[in-house]
């Protein structure tokens, strides 16, 4: 071996000592992290093979030694809500975190909507500037996708307090929902924010959850498979991969989700997909049936105009609500409507805080028992009879409201045996909804804003959440 060879091997196994002999975390261990409260605390992390490791949290401290692959993990027990605190990882080296708090921890993902930015929302510069938060924090987990699951995120950002200087890059949608829980509960916020716009629900999805299914197996080689335009994102399992999996065991209490439009013409496979992810990251973070809350997708016209997205021409936008909405079959699962939120020019409607109130509403009343209404009213059942149609609805609240000064109520439809739907007068009667049109003497169905521009329909209930959209047909 030459002295130029002996030299350059001598600095390579230099290197690798120094990556391994260090003691060190996935990124979103930082300064400024928010842990779950209530719940086993996961630390983690490398070290060289079977260093020993210490742990020291507040008045807990444990020992572990490192496996044969670098790899240690130890549990801590439960802490209650507060902070700020220090959390300390010692090894060869010592590792001191800083500003730790304990509180709720939510994760927000999804595609663009809950991308778009505080900054860009209505009202942005007031959001902005009365922005006092420090309580509230955000991780912003860096865009990346994978071909095989990962151990940690690509990013070398930390956490960020709900403060002005901050407040304007964070997820509109996560911050105005946790604005909400602090402002009722008092506890600190951590919110990992973890998207990517564009992207349909199946790179959001494990390969195991794939795995032994023929029908998803094809979905996933045939329909998707690897686009180079648009990069390995489009692949299954790829976000998972590389902006999921490497969050594993982080403790956190749920999930907060806004998706769905880039999987609009395709509302019949989404009906298996979303349940199937939710079922899929349950499995993955073995906390149980975290509590899961979605959006459903706003108002808006995919055609632009040039072809009516409704009852008689079809409706892509409509489909895919009703696959968001049979995902609510799930235990602890929750749904925001927001048709009357959306703008049939701009994909990207600005009332994000309206949004986020509405996902938080099904918190505070299902996870955090606060006496509030969380959504509104929802199609129960239907009864014909000659001339009309009498529709029960469940979630009413304290009662409907019809937003119009003269009280009519809009986004109703009947069709009779011919299928073909035309527009229907609807009066509340009785608690119930009786709706009719003169031209359908007997009608067999009934749909309610049933269009991918569904901002027509005007039922509420009196704490002011939209009805969701509906057919009584299939």
């Amino acid at each position: 071996m030459t002295n130029k060879i002996r030299l350059t091997t001598i600095v390579l196994l230099l290197i690798i000592n120094s990556i391994y002999a260090n003691v060190t975390l996935p990124r979103y261990f930082s300064n400024g992290m928010v842990l779950q409260r209530n719940q086993p605390i996961y630390i983690r992390g490398w070290a060289d093979r079977h260093e020993k490791i210490t742990v020291q949290f507040r008045q807990q401290q444990q020992h572990v030694k490192a496996g044969a692959d670098g790899k240690w993990m130890v549990k801590l027990k439960p802490e209650e809500a507060g902070g700020p605190f220090e959390l300390t990882v010692k090894g060869k080296n010592t590792l001191v975190f800083q500003d730790v708090l304990i509180g709720e921890v939510w994760v927000c993902s999804g595609q663009s909507n809950m991308e778009f930015p505080v900054k860009d929302v209505i009202n942005a510069g007031d959001e902005i500037s009365q922005a006092q938060y420090p309580q509230i924090r955000e991780f912003t987990v860096k865009r990346a996708a994978e071909a095989v699951p990962q151990e940690d995120v690509s990013n070398s950002g930390g956490w960020q307090t709900g403060t002005p200087e901050n407040v304007g890059g964070f997820t509109a949608v996560g911050y105005f929902f946790a604005r909400e829980l602090y402002n009722r509960l008092h506890v600190p916020i951590g919110l990992i924010h973890t998207s990517w716009g564009g992207t349909q629900i199946e790179p959001w999805t494990s390969g195991e959850a794939f795995t032994g299914n023929d029908e998803f197996k094809e979905i996933a080689e045939k329909q998707l498979g690897y686009d180079s335009a648009r990069g390995l994102r489009t692949c299954p399992s790829a976000l998972y991969n590389a902006m999921i999996h490497p969050l594993l065991p982080y403790g956190i209490k749920g999930v907060i989700w806004y998706q769905g439009e880039s999987n609009a013409g395709h509302a019949l496979q989404y009906r298996k997909l979303f349940p199937l992810m939710i079922t899929d990251w349950r499995r993955q973070w073995k906390q149980g049936d975290f509590p899961f809350y979605f959006v459903q997708l706003a108002t808006y016209d995919p055609n632009k105009g040039k072809v009516v997205g409704n009852s008689n021409n079809g409706s892509t936008y409509a489909e895919l609500r009703e696959a968001q909405d049979m995902a609510l079959a799930l235990p602890n699962t929750g749904m925001a409507v927001t048709t009357d939120l959306g703008d049939p020019r701009d994909i990207h409607p600005k009332n994000k805080q309206d949004v986020g109130k509405r996902l938080a509403m099904n918190a505070l009343k299902n996870v955090y028992a606060q006496e509030v209404v969380p959504s509104g009213p929802r199609f129960a059942a239907v009864k014909f009879v000659p001339g009309k149609a009498l529709v029960s609805f469940t979630d009413t609240g304290s009662g409907f409201f019809v937003k119009d000064k003269y009280g009519y109520l809009r986004g109703f439809e009947v069709a009779g045996a011919d299928k073909h739907f035309h527009y229907a007068k609807a009066s509340i009667v009785n608690g119930n909804i009786e709706v009719y049109n003169e031209e359908v003497t007997n009608p067999v169905a009934v749909r309610y804003n049933w269009a991918d521009d569904a901002s027509d329909g005007n039922l509420y209930n009196r704490e002011g959440f939209p009805a969701a959209p509906f057919r009584s047909d299939h």
